[in-house]
């Protein structure tokens, strides 16, 4: 029986706002008891550096060059030749993975130098970077190893299990922040063995679920493996094209080190705020819709093909559109009702709301990459989005460069969303003018659809929502009460002009 992509994209989102909340909630736990110091500066540099290579290897190149190898090897050959595949996968991934690892243990304190150059006048904070560094970066490879894991139950359609596992890092690193810090001279680097732990309980939460699925790896290494020579060679050029929000976000972080104590605790917090929708939504729509576009190309099957990206490019507009006028009318708000709270004052909030305003402008393009960069990899063409990504990248460093003297660290932000506009546009425009993507009918009625209901919804959250001083004086209750007032009439109001001009859910039902 077949399963449409609506009703995947809802597990996989399910999961997610599962993950999200305790993100949020280990966000509230990280600005209650270290605030924007000078400390989580630091540790946000030693997490940013294994996860970035986290999301542009495990996340990035590597899912997006296996899942279409693995559902080819899926169609096309027996369980016996794709668990050799399996094995051989693995048996290379965690070999290079060990030797990259021990590596960036030994140069930790010389890749602080590359990264966070403006901490070189800083002793506590390099000093910090490098021993936490050393502790973190082992993350990369239990992670890695995980979404291995997850890109395989992805592939059978055993969405939930990946979708739930980030919540595993999250426990850790608020139990890290509670338990541990206090046992810690310096309490901040209970955080990045919090990091540690988390990584292995995903690996280990993932692995009886691949038992169950009959696919249990048993390491191999054989380099010449067609299936293993494939993956590599897709991954080689995708290694820096494939998550340019994320390499532009490092570029930020590069440039923040030279802006004053908090700079980078600040676009944390604005970052992970805008990361609520593109991880809800955009990652799961992607995450359901690599598989779907591997088997129609597979198939060569075109038009289904096309309506597959039609299908997920209209449900990203109908949520990251009004994620993005919500965001930036209630910046404030939220902010002030999630995070004013023991160390982190108004001041943060203040600040930190300017690179949210700028981080939100771009939600639209974040998700959007997502999406266009699929319909490319599902085909086993990594490098078209490479050389889009590599003109965004650029563009993003030239905006940083520029923009960080009148707007400081909310210039980074705004340099990131300008980037990935661009980034979105050129891959759409690559799509279409190749014949791979024909949009279907119906754009201009749900053109004006989406207009009028985030129209609407903007005029009622102007006129609902107070000016920012007050929020920062009414008491936790209070914000809390009036925050979800403002977002239920969001809601009623946005859904509720959609169906009056004729939305429908079966409109976005497409079988996989």
């Amino acid at each position: 029986m077949k399963k449409n992509l609506l009703k995947s994209t809802f597990v996989v989102s399910t999961m997610t706002v599962v993950s999200r909340v305790t993100g949020f909630l280990r966000d509230l736990t990280f600005a209650h008891v270290f605030g924007a110091q000078a400390g989580l500066d630091a540790f946000l540099v030693a997490f940013r550096i294994p996860n970035f290579l986290r999301r542009l290897f495990a996340e990035g190149a590597f899912s997006q060059s296996f899942v279409p190898v693995l559902s080819e090897y899926s169609q096309e050959r027996t369980h016996e030749e794709v668990q050799l595949f399996l094995n051989r996968m693995a048996g290379a991934m965690a070999t290079v993975l060990f030797f990259v690892t021990l590596v960036a243990v030994l140069l930790a304190p010389w890749m602080v130098y590359f990264f966070a150059p403006g901490y070189i006048h800083d002793p506590t904070r390099f000093h910090l970077v490098g021993v936490m560094l050393r502790i973190t970066f082992p993350y990369l490879l239990f992670i890695s190893l995980t979404a291995y894991v997850s890109g395989i139950l992805n592939t059978h359609s055993k969405f939930a299990i990946p979708a739930f596992t980030p919540n595993l890092l999250n426990f850790a690193l608020i139990g890290a922040a509670i338990f541990l810090a206090p046992y810690f001279s310096q309490p901040v680097v209970a955080l990045a063995w919090g990091v540690f732990i988390g990584g292995i309980a995903q690996l280990l939460f993932q692995l009886p679920f691949l038992c169950k699925l009959g696919f249990f790896p048993r390491p191999t290494i054989l380099w010449s493996d067609p299936g293993v020579q494939r993956v590599l060679k897709l991954m080689l050029p995708a290694v820096f094209g494939v998550s340019v929000a994320q390499i532009s976000l490092l570029v930020d972080y590069f440039f923040g080190s030279f802006l004053p104590q908090g700079s980078l605790s600040w676009l944390y917090y604005a970052d992970r705020l805008t990361s609520f929708p593109l991880g809800v939504f955009g990652v799961a729509i992607a995450t359901v819709i690599l598989p779907h576009l591997s088997r129609k190309h597979a198939a060569k099957s075109d038009a289904e093909f096309s309506a597959g990206l039609n299908w997920a490019l209209k449900f990203i507009l109908l949520i990251a559109l009004p994620a993005t006028i919500g965001l930036m009318i209630l910046a404030g708000p939220i902010l002030s009702t999630l995070l004013e709270h023991g160390n982190f004052i108004g001041k943060d909030v203040i600040m930190t709301r300017q690179s949210l305003l700028a981080f939100a402008v771009g939600i639209p393009a974040f998700m959007l990459v997502k999406i266009l960069a699929s319909g490319f990899y599902s085909r086993q063409n990594i490098k078209t989005p490479v050389r889009i990504a590599v003109i965004a990248v650029l563009t993003n460093i030239v905006l940083d460069a520029i923009l960080i003297f009148p707007l400081k660290h909310a210039g980074l932000a705004l340099a990131t969303s300008t980037s990935s506009m661009l980034n979105a546009g050129l891959l759409f425009w690559t799509l279409w003018r190749r014949n791979l993507y024909q949009p279907g009918t119906g754009w201009g009625k749900f053109g004006i659809q989406l207009l009028v209901a985030n129209g609407l919804m903007a005029l009622v959250l102007i006129f609902m929502t107070a000016d920012l001083s007050l929020w920062l004086s009414w008491s936790s209750f209070a914000r809390v009460w009036h925050l979800g007032i403002l977002c239920a009439a969001a809601f009623l109001v946005y859904f509720g002009s959609l169906i009056i001009s004729g939305v429908k859910w079966r409109d976005f039902l497409l079988q996989s």
